[in-house]
């Protein structure tokens, strides 16, 4: 069977590694009981995506096992759920 794909020069979405689809999957559910609202993410400003991501690298950066006092994951994963966030927002302002 020759059966062929338009797909060349697409992203490759299957090479992202699973761990960090499940680590903002894991902040994501959890922001979603905090918050109620599955779309809150999008009415906060940049800056503050930006600042949150800064103090999660530096306590991870003090203990790269520690995890968020508050929700009780890793800072890494808040780290992730950030920087996708910031994907995101920004990503009609990247060339």
């Amino acid at each position: 069977m020759n059966q062929y794909k338009h797909d060349k020069g697409k992203p490759r979405l299957d090479l992202v590694p699973p761990a960090v689809i499940e680590a903002i999957g894991h902040i994501r559910t959890y922001g979603l009981g905090k918050y109620k609202d599955p779309d809150n993410w999008k009415k906060v400003e940049p800056e503050r995506y930006r600042a949150a991501l800064i103090r999660h690298l530096c306590q991870y950066l003090r203990d790269p096992q520690a995890v968020d006092k508050e929700s009780g994951f890793p800072h890494l994963w808040h780290m992730a759920c950030n920087i996708a966030f910031l994907c995101e927002l920004e990503r009609n302002e990247t060339p």
